[in-house]
């Protein structure tokens, strides 16, 4: 079995997350989001959780919204988690520094893992879902939320063709995301059961483009790509990009947007207790009686 590739730098990752931690709640509107939904999501599930993580909690605000929510009398113990302690600093809760690549916690020992726009930063994101599937007793439930493949289509388009026009190449500056269509799948590869998976499509709109790099920056989401250029993008080739940015994508009152996909997905750790697909051919019924139609053979169609 070979090792994923690796795509991306994990200690400059942590760096720029430290960086970014005095400055985090200036740009956390897609953070409070995700949290915000994770924690409407357990609302509908009526069921304790004894002993709950929050993995990649920056700044805590899934333990704010839970606080302000009727789940947390669900929920006896929060532990938060993240790359960064200084995203920790604080604050006066249950906390630990995790990797989410080599999570610290033991087999079957956690009832709920949450994890909110940080799982996409992972070399190997299958992998990382093993292990929080590991982490989690019988039947006990992720809920997560990752940007999707469309995130910042706007930026990474305008970046590339600035780049392309102005030097010898283009090079990758934005970092890639799952395929949102993917994400149920990779609930099932990491053996999850009754995976289940939705998108949240946000445009965020900017007086100017370049206020889009600094809350990128503020968030600490700058591209961390182990295969990016090693050469700092140019001036030159920065405004271009900007220009290009408001020439393609500028509204009519002149502020331009931004995307955010954020793909959101739920998967319970395999238990017997659990609803099993139907075997082939088990079926009481046949699905002509129960539509009370008239049963035609393969290729004729109906008029």
């Amino acid at each position: 079995m070979t090792a994923s590739p690796l795509l991306f730098d994990r200690a400059l990752h942590r760096a720029r997350l430290d960086r970014a931690a005095p400055d985090y709640a200036a740009a956390d509107f897609l953070k409070a989001r995700a949290a915000g939904d994770v924690v409407m999501r357990l609302e509908t599930i009526l069921r304790r959780f004894p002993v709950a993580v929050d993995l990649g909690a920056r700044n805590g605000h899934f333990f704010k919204a839970l606080e302000a929510s009727d789940a947390r009398a669900n929920i006896d113990t929060l532990i938060e988690a993240d790359l960064s302690g200084r995203m920790l600093g604080g604050r006066n809760t249950l906390r630990v520094v995790a990797d989410e690549e080599r999570l610290p916690f033991g087999d079957a020992t956690l009832d709920l893992i949450v994890s909110t726009l940080s799982l996409h930063w992972t070399n190997d994101l299958v992998g990382a879902l093993i292990q929080i599937r590991r982490a989690l007793r019988p039947d006990g439930l992720f809920v997560g939320a990752i940007f999707g493949g469309a995130t910042l289509t706007e930026l990474r388009q305008c970046l590339l063709a600035a780049e392309a026009e102005l030097t010898d190449g283009a090079s990758m500056r934005v970092s890639p995301f799952a395929d949102a269509i993917d994400a149920a799948g990779l609930l099932q590869r990491a053996g999850f059961a009754l995976p289940v998976a939705d998108v949240d499509r946000v445009k965020v709109r900017y007086a100017h483009p370049i206020k889009l790099l600094q809350d990128l920056r503020r968030m600490g989401e700058t591209s961390v790509l182990l295969d990016r250029s090693r050469k700092p993008l140019s001036r030159k080739v920065l405004f271009r990009a900007m220009e290009l940015y408001v020439e393609r994508f500028a509204e009519a009152d002149g502020k331009v947007p931004a995307t955010f996909e954020i793909v959101s997905v739920t998967g319970w750790a395999p238990h017997e207790s659990q609803q099993k697909p139907l075997r082939p051919g088990s079926a009481k019924m046949r699905l002509a009686d129960a539509l009370g139609v008239k049963e035609q053979p393969a290729g004729d169609k109906a008029g």
